[in-house]
Order: C-alpha cells, then sequence, then structure tokens
C-alpha cells in the first residue's frame, strides 16, 4: 500500500469520526440499547476517557429519548463540555451488571476509548446500577459517583477497589439517605482506609441533587483516576 494511499485512508477516518453526528443511539433487542456522545472532532487516535451514566425509574423503557431528560446528557445538551465519550444505556428493568459492560465493551471495539479510564455514574435506581456495575467489576472501574441511590451490601468489600463518591440529599423523601449511609458504613466495615466519601447535601432533595451533573466536581473527581494495566489484565483473564 503506497504512503499516498495510506495518508488518504487516514483523513477519511479522521473525517468520518470528526464530522458524524455527536449523539448516536444503538439498537438491542437482547442488551441495553444505548446512546454514545463523542466530542467534537473526534479522532480515531485519541485515547479518550469513557463515561457511562445509568438513569433513574422514571427514564425506563423503550425510548431512548427519555434517556436525555436528566443526567450527564442533559448537562451536556445544556452546555457542559466533557472532553469523554458518554455512553448513556437504557433498561427496562433495573440496572444488570453484565449488560453494561457488555455494552462498555462494544464501545470499546467501536470508538477511541482508554480503558483504563473507564467511569459509571448514577441517580436513583442508577445509583444503585452503579454501585453494582463497580461492585461486581471493580477491576473495570476507575472511579464511581453514585447519589440519591444505595447498593448491594454483598458487593462493599469488591468497592473497596474503587474510588466512591456517594452523595444524597437530606431531604430525600423518595430513596432516604439512610440507603446511601449502609453501604457506605459497609464498605467503610470491609476496609476503613477504602476510597470512598459520603456526602449529605443539606436540603437536598431526590431531584434537586440533578444539578451535580451540570458542575465539574463530579467529573474532577472522576478524572483523577485511572486503572492500571494489571488491574486490566486481571480482567480479561476472568472473561
Amino acid at each position: 500500500m503506497t504512503k499516498h494511499l495510506l495518508l488518504t485512508l487516514s483523513l477519511l477516518l479522521c473525517v468520518a469520526f470528526g464530522s458524524s453526528a455527536q449523539l448516536k443511539s444503538y439498537k438491542s433487542k437482547s442488551g441495553y440499547s444505548y446512546w454514545v456522545r463523542t466530542p467534537t472532532n473526534l479522532k480515531p487516535t485519541d485515547k479518550l476517557p469513557v463515561i457511562i451514566f445509568l438513569h433513574g425509574r422514571s427514564l425506563s423503557g423503550h425510548d431512548l429519548n427519555r434517556v436525555k431528560r436528566y443526567g450527564v446528557l442533559r448537562a451536556i445538551e445544556r452546555g457542559k463540555d466533557l472532553d469523554a465519550i458518554v455512553i448513556a444505556p437504557q433498561t427496562s428493568n433495573g440496572w444488570n451488571p453484565d449488560k453494561v459492560i457488555e455494552v462498555l465493551d462494544k464501545v470499546l471495539k467501536d470508538y477511541p476509548a482508554d480503558e483504563q479510564r473507564v467511569y459509571v455514574c448514577g441517580m436513583s435506581m442508577g445509583g444503585y446500577g452503579t454501585m453494582d456495575v463497580a461492585g461486581k467489576y471493580p477491576d473495570r472501574i476507575a472511579a464511581a459517583v453514585a447519589i440519591c441511590g444505595g447498593g448491594t451490601k454483598s458487593y462493599a468489600c469488591n468497592l473497596t477497589q474503587v474510588p466512591l463518591w456517594i452523595q444524597h440529599g437530606s431531604a430525600d423523601t423518595a430513596v432516604p439517605a439512610s440507603e446511601s449511609k449502609k453501604i457506605y458504613n459497609a464498605i467503610k466495615k470491609c476496609d476503613k482506609n477504602a476510597d470512598a466519601t459520603l456526602t449529605i447535601i443539606p436540603g437536598g432533595t431526590h431531584g434537586s441533587v440533578e444539578r451535580l451533573f451540570h458542575g465539574e466536581k463530579i467529573y474532577d473527581f472522576m478524572f483523577r483516576y485511572k486503572k492500571d494495566d494489571k488491574a486490566l489484565t486481571y480482567s480479561k483473564k476472568r472473561k
């Protein structure tokens, strides 16, 4: 293959990534359908971090447009600039960690993503889902943010391996803050030095904490962390 042809192909790839729609939907009959959002002028040589956003129960169903009503995609729609690939799947009945990782693997295969910088965040039912994904696959997740949710106690010791920021409003009547406190205490019981932070937001309601997705702090927190090669190698061997 000539240098001229290689250059032409490279330019075509750059154009394809850079000019394609920033938000693309993928339908699935057996797994989760999902959105993938990419930054402007994405190049095939990029290695971008990945943010997985898990929605709450009110956005469940089979209409992907519902997933854009709040959270990371909504923040981007309102001007939030994230230099990351965002994955936003939709479930119709609770979050299955295996299916979330299945979506992640598809995106890692098809997009210029950095598997060492995969983050998961969510609120309400998505907060529970976030903790379950990080709890079942701690070797795949670099950091996680769970908002107004809770967690599965059987994953508590696994969760000590993942940097976590758990946040909950003190005035939440839909999912009480005690749910976040329970999983946080379980994690600290497994390892008192675990990198887990619990923040109770004074006066925060179940809906008002959605504003966290529109700020900088949760993204700054997640982007501080990166998985090492050893953890990823271990993850691949288990499959």
